[in-house]
């Protein structure tokens, strides 16, 4: 068993590249890359249509990604048939082809979300919520400190 890492950056960053793994494993054969998975999740839980100034938003504030980065993204996914763009007021809507790879990605994701912190204790699972929204907001803060 590997030895337990005390709470900083190292944990954090193998905890993310894990899980990044876990997902990439998921995403293989779709032709979806994790920058697409990302942009196609927010477009599909935004009710699958946004407005694409919005989605860009959405994306660039999760990922840190540049606003530039994510409209190449939205272009790739259109190309490949999974989003749909120029609906009423520049709107991006996710295609119904999008929508079966989203769901049948997220339906693989299920058990495994299940396995990795399911049984854990709500209690466990919200200070670890609040630790990492703290440590979350104040990187925010340095690396948007100008």
């Amino acid at each position: 068993m590997a030895p337990t890492l005390p709470f900083g950056t190292a944990l954090i960053g193998q905890t993310e590249k894990t899980l990044n793994a876990i997902l990439e494993r998921q995403l293989d054969g779709t032709g979806i890359t994790e920058p697409q998975w990302v942009t196609l999740t927010l477009t599909s839980v935004s009710g699958g249509t946004i407005d694409r100034a919005e989605l860009i938003g959405k994306v660039s504030k999760a990922t840190k990604f540049s606003e530039a980065s994510v409209a190449e993204r939205i272009a790739e996914l259109t190309a490949a048939g999974l989003l749909k763009e120029g609906g009423e007021g520049g709107d991006v809507q996710v295609s119904e082809t999008g929508q079966q790879q989203w769901t049948q990605v997220r339906t693989a994701l299920g058990p495994i979300i299940q396995r990795l912190w399911g049984d854990l204790p709500a209690e466990d699972l919200a200070v670890a919520a609040r630790v990492l929204n703290t440590v979350l907001a104040r990187a925010n803060g340095v690396l948007f400190a100008g």
